[in-house]
């Protein structure tokens, strides 16, 4: 039987970064990863699941010593963000020249992100990367938790930590009660081509039914779209034909980038708000999708993901440090303090968007346009919008050092 201080339930982003964060921490680590080892060649194309990260989030990438590799591997900077309202006068527009010109975030690749922490985990000895790996059994014991592997392996570790997802296994055996709500939307992703060159802007339309985002890929001419909107909607976009399809993509945009062309295969999935009762408990910490998983509008999901990591690191560092027993729930509970607060923020922020640009009542949409235009010309707001977009004012107390 093999022991551990911590088994990582997902070898997923969040819970590979969770491990690379504790290099230094004389912390054994093993991750448990369902699927195969994930693979990234710069010839393969584009894929349609991306993730828009944060200045936040790249700090953490940065302190991990991935950053570099992923540049190098497939990354593309923004530098601007643009949003307004279908057939109204109500917009925002953000650019980085108050920044000094160094980006606001990056559109980045889910593979490329999976593959430059898999690749890092490699490397760190204190980490046993198990991939092919399912759970079948756990006990959560006094002083350790007891696992047994699909393939008849067993093994026991101080600490659990749930990163599997949005339908943890490992949340469900904890008896971790979850709160959640449908959004009543699906979203729709794929990679286009547009006529026109998207600068480098990000851009995003509310338009009643739903909301439309075009995401810069470092082709001038090429965007990831995430088009979230009614679910027979979605269907009825992701069976059209291609060219139908475009000609409909291009109006609800209000033709910024011109016509479009489909460069990839359409996806569509349900978006569903959840938000764990628990962070923690006894010898289990939840991190991830696997505690909270938001409507994208504002892609802060993955964002909000590497945070949780970036707090459970210094907290399993500091509890190491004072030889305290790093499964304690007594222990935990500062984590789950601070991840719970800021994950019910920006549900809560998530929910009121959402709420707020939903349908086409004369009233409301005045509220809307009037809302937009006054944060996009009064003095002060458009910067603190922009601080909470890179995620810098709120930094676990391990990403500040």
């Amino acid at each position: 039987m093999q022991s551990y201080d911590i088994i990582i339930a997902g070898g997923g982003m969040v819970g590979l970064a969770v491990a690379c964060g504790l290099k230094d921490s004389g912390l054994s680590v093993a991750i448990l990863e369902q699927g195969a080892a994930p693979s990234f060649t710069p010839q393969d194309p584009l894929s349609v699941r991306v993730s828009a990260i944060n200045r936040a989030s790249q700090r953490l990438l940065e302190k991990l010593d991935v950053w570099q590799d992923i540049l190098q591997m497939r990354a593309s900077c923004y530098h601007g963000m643009k949003v307004w309202e279908k057939d109204s006068f109500g917009q925002i527009a953000f650019d980085d020249g108050e920044l000094g010109g160094h980006g606001l975030g990056y559109i980045i690749e889910n593979s490329v992100l999976h593959t430059a922490l898999w690749r890092k985990a490699e490397k760190l000895s204190h980490i046993t990367l198990i991939p092919n790996a399912a759970l079948v059994q756990t006990a959560f014991g006094d002083n350790e938790t007891f696992v047994s592997l699909q393939d008849g392996s067993m093994m026991t570790a101080r600490l659990m930590v749930a990163a599997d997802g949005a339908h943890s296994w490992l949340r469900g055996k904890a008896d971790i009660p979850l709160t959640f709500w449908d959004y009543k939307h699906h979203a729709l992703v794929a990679n286009i081509r547009t006529e026109q060159p998207h600068q480098g802007i990000a851009r995003q339309v509310f338009h009643g039914e739903g909301i439309l985002a075009f995401l810069p890929f470092e082709d001038p001419h090429c965007c990831s779209i995430v088009w979230s909107t009614e679910p027979q909607m979605a269907k009825k976009l992701s069976l059209m034909d291609e060219s139908l399809f475009c000609q409909q993509l291009a109006v609800t945009f209000d033709m910024q980038l011109g016509p479009c062309t489909l460069s990839s295969e359409r996806k569509t999935f349900p978006l569903t708000a959840r938000y764990a009762r628990q962070f923690a408990s006894h010898r289990l910490v939840l991190v991830g999708d696997a505690a909270h998983t938001i409507h994208p509008l504002a892609g802060q999901g993955v964002n909000l993901g590497f945070m949780d990591a970036a707090e459970l690191i210094g907290q399993l560092i500091r509890l190491q440090q004072e030889g305290k027993d790093i499964g304690q729930h007594l222990y935990l509970r500062r984590y789950e303090r601070l991840r719970k607060l800021s994950a019910a923020k920006m549900l809560a922020s998530m929910q009121s968007f959402q709420d707020l640009f939903a349908g086409q009542h004369p009233l409301k949409k005045m509220v809307r346009d009037i809302g937009l235009t006054l944060a996009d010309k009064l003095p002060g707001i458009k910067p603190q919008l922009i601080k909470q977009a890179l995620g810098e004012h709120d930094l676990p107390e391990w990403l500040r050092k």
